[in-house]
């Protein structure tokens, strides 16, 4: 009897044992961006979902963003994180933002695409009516975003389109919440914010302010695109921020990227869970989830926990 009542006592222990590690389950450290962009506020609300609903326990923390969060990823920080598709194909090539210190190419290659899962317009947020077009910034001061972070490059890209280049602005290098407090105290004229509409710092601006979006017309979309074919034309419409009618832009592919060396089974737990509940997440962007635009990222490849998802749906995409 007392041996049976240990038996039973050893195998209790082991299940509790068990039941504490868990089923082998993976925990992941998500970078996102600053808390005003939709980066942190969407990552957040990924994060808390598939830790709910799997075995796979993601926390999404703060971070500088796109080259960040590569770099985070690549020196084992993180596990996850959120990039613009433009910053991503930087990294990859080993152009712009990541150069060593002779400014030689410096690629990053240790990571790899989970799925792209919103467009990221670029924004160019003003309070003057009188600026309708981008060759208007020409002798304005605009917030071009920091010292080759990926919106200082976007911003480069837009004025280039136009003919001006940062000489021809008076440049401030601010984040999206210092520059619509700069915009609210009139000490800039615009800025270009690169996130995806709408943004909760150009939501907030509006709230208590008049505010106008700066287009781009089709020519000039045409030839930002013909020498950077990472931009696609896109809307926003007058109702996201209250703005007196849509705004034509270009925009970029929010992308989460994962280390190499995360596991198969986290990746696809993360992947297949975002798919798989569109509509129960709980945030706005979710209802840009699309698979055919999941898995159109053709310059870096998937993680094999992604590739295998996507082929069960009858998607196959590139693998390392």
């Amino acid at each position: 009897m007392k041996k049976r009542l240990a038996a039973i006592l050893l195998c209790a222990a082991m299940l509790l044992a068990l039941a504490a590690c868990g089923s082998g389950g993976e925990s992941l450290t998500f970078g996102t961006g600053g808390d005003s962009g939709t980066y942190y506020a969407y990552g957040g609300t990924l994060a808390g979902y598939v830790t709910e609903n799997t075995d796979t326990t993601v926390t999404a923390v703060t971070s500088n963003g796109s080259q960040t969060n590569i770099e985070d990823i690549a020196s084992g920080d993180i596990q996850l994180g959120f990039v613009q598709s433009d910053v991503m194909s930087y990294a990859y090539a080993g152009t712009r933002l990541f150069l060593d210190e002779e400014g030689n190419s410096a690629p990053v290659t240790n990571f790899s695409v989970v799925a792209a899962l919103y467009m990221e317009q670029v924004q160019i947020v003003t309070l003057n009516p009188d600026i309708k077009t981008v060759a208007d910034l020409a002798g304005r001061t605009v917030s071009i975003g920091a010292i080759g972070s990926g919106v200082y490059f976007n911003a480069l890209d837009v004025l280039g389109a136009y003919g001006l280049t940062e000489e021809d602005i008076n440049p401030q290098y601010q984040d999206f919440a210092t520059s619509v407090d700069s915009l609210k105290d009139g000490k800039i004229d615009a800025a270009f914010i690169v996130a995806g509409a709408p943004t909760t710092a150009v939501v907030d601006l509006a709230s208590g302010n008049d505010v106008y979006l700066v287009g781009l017309d089709q020519e000039h979309i045409d030839a930002l695109i013909e020498t950077s074919p990472y931009y696609s034309a896109n809307t926003i419409t007058a109702d996201v921020y209250g703005t007196p009618e849509d705004c034509t832009t270009v925009a970029i592919a929010a992308v989460v990227i994962a280390g190499n060396d995360v596991s198969e089974d986290a990746v696809y737990n993360f992947v297949s869970t975002i798919f798989e509940n569109k509509g129960s997440l709980g945030h706005a962007k979710e209802s840009e989830l699309d698979l055919d635009f999941a898995t159109s990222i053709t310059d870096v490849p998937y993680h094999p926990g992604a590739a295998r998802y996507f082929a069960e749906k009858g998607i196959e995409v590139p693998t390392a």
